[in-house]
């Protein structure tokens, strides 16, 4: 039964609309995974000589490698669940039509929640273990306290994959949780906390007794289970699958008006953003990012330009990205009326530009107080904001145009449906745009100084609004173009 799902979504993956137009895309994507994974088992199996030799120089105070890693897994696994939250999509099944045939509900769940489990989320950490523990066995430790505490992980791992799936509708509960982890980890740094005395022990222990592993592994099985009941029960056409009605409210927003013709949409996308839970998440993830730069202050590149540059550019962009990356997606349960509507493609873009604009310039005010950590923090959000307004806020409406992406904003189910703010290609899409400004900083740093590297980004910046209505002649045109190829594609169900 569960090899016959899986043919039904190769054939759904083969036969999508959007196959052909993502196809480079997809090989870039398991192209990137793979180095990922080589990533994670080389620093699996380098880590523990790099620690040790990080001991010996006395930089830092522990008995052995093992021990550094135990003190800090608390942040480890905290990262993955993080991560898992924003990034990783639910078992997405094409619920509805396989209610109809003769399938039994416990082998549709069983299909859904298997996924989870050989996701790349889970390979990822796996890959890690292992060759550490590996190189653990080959150093002497003792081989029943490793298997133990190789097992313990990967239960762990298992644990996180399940409660993922809860966690999807408690946002209440995680963003708080993940604020106090946060403060811990800033309390520990300037030496006012330190959680990893608590925390340590307990990786200790999976160690130190070899039955310990079953703990973990007992406590995956029962998440497991959990979900699996959870989720049988919920699976049924006339409640659990159906449309949520809720009251209808209105709210006039007369002030965005002075837009003129584009007020209209401006009015609609924050609407959505209030009414909506996936758009409402974007939005503060979006305010989230401001805190990026707090990761180069005091890491490798926090000396550097680089790091402040790249920093910067998320900081004040963060909205521009996360929200602007699946544009016209936000609108993709009505974009085929709206194309039926003879609508201005021009007006329905500077929409969505202005309100990128506005946010940007908020997160930016919001940034001014990187200049604690020196003037040259300063320049640079000044420089990145300008540069993401100016120039960014065009390049994210010209990807839209290739990202045909649907967003099911009826959806409240995060388990069976597409409902992550952030996704792969969003992400992806970011790339191109942080290596500009880092080559045009570097051109004028290199030969002039570093202050006309930052007026130099700044100054790209404002060339993009002086040209931006060729830009967006130019961006208009593409969407034109792409636009029956983007009504087939959000004319798919999956």
């Amino acid at each position: 039964m569960i090899k016959h799902f899986f043919n039904l979504e190769w054939k759904s993956f083969f036969r999508a609309a959007a196959f052909k137009q993502n196809i480079a895309f997809k090989i870039f994507i398991g192209f990137f995974a793979f180095l990922l994974l080589v990533e994670a088992a080389g620093l699996g199996a380098g880590s523990f000589f790099l620690l040790e030799n990080l001991i010996e120089d006395g930089k830092i105070q522990a008995a052995n490698p093992l021990d550094i890693v135990n003190r800090f897994m608390i942040y480890w696994f905290f990262m993955d669940l993080f991560f898992r939250f924003m990034i990783q999509k639910m078992p997405v099944a094409n619920i509805k039509p396989l209610l109809y045939l003769p399938f039994t509900k416990g082998k549709i769940v069983q299909y859904a929640l298997l996924k989870t489990v050989i996701s790349f989320f889970n390979l990822l950490p796996g890959f890690f273990f292992i060759p550490f523990s590996v190189v653990l066995l080959f150093q002497g430790y003792d081989p029943m306290g490793v298997i133990s505490w190789h097992m313990a992980m990967l239960g762990i791992t298992l644990s996180l994959n399940f409660l993922n799936i809860f966690l999807n509708n408690l946002n209440k509960v995680f963003y708080p949780v993940a604020a106090l982890v946060v403060m811990a980890a800033v309390a520990q740094y300037y030496g006012l906390f330190d959680i990893t005395i608590y925390t340590q022990p307990i990786f200790d222990f999976f160690y130190e007794q070899a039955w310990s592993f079953v703990i973990p592994v007992i406590t995956a099985v029962v998440l497991g289970v959990i979900a699996y009941r959870y989720f049988l029960s919920q699976l049924y056409l006339d409640a659990g699958l159906s449309t949520k009605a809720e009251e209808a409210k209105t709210e006039n927003l007369d002030f965005l008006n002075r837009f003129g013709n584009i007020s209209t949409y401006l009015k609609n996308d924050i609407k959505l953003i209030k009414r909506n839970k996936r758009a409402r998440t974007t939005f503060i993830m979006g305010f989230l990012f401001i805190f990026y730069g707090l990761f180069f202050v005091a890491g490798v590149y926090g000396d550097s330009n680089f790091g402040k540059i790249f920093a910067a550019l998320f900081c004040t962009g963060g909205f521009l990205f996360s929200f602007g990356g699946l544009v016209p997606s936000w609108d993709s349960s009505y974009y085929k009326l709206m194309m039926s509507q003879n609508i201005p493609y021009r007006d329905f873009l500077l929409s969505k530009w202005w309100l990128m604009v506005i946010v940007t310039a908020i997160s930016t005010v919001l940034s001014l107080w990187y200049v604690y950590f020196g003037w040259d923090w300063l320049y640079a959000v000044l420089a990145g904001a300008v540069y993401n307004i100016g120039f960014n806020s065009s390049v994210v409406l010209l990807g839209g145009a290739y990202v045909k992406t649907p967003i099911d904003l009826t959806s409240n189910k995060k388990a069976f449906g597409d409902s992550k703010a952030f996704n792969a290609k969003t992400l992806l899409l970011i790339i191109p745009k942080m290596i500009l400004p880092v080559l045009i900083y570097y051109a004028f740093a290199l030969t002039i100084n570093s202050a006309a590297g930052f007026i130099a980004i700044a100054v790209t910046g404002l060339l993009g609004l002086l040209f931006r209505n060729r830009i967006f002649t130019l961006i208009e045109s593409i969407y034109k173009n792409e636009k029956y190829d983007t009504i087939a594609a959000y004319a798919q169900k999956d």
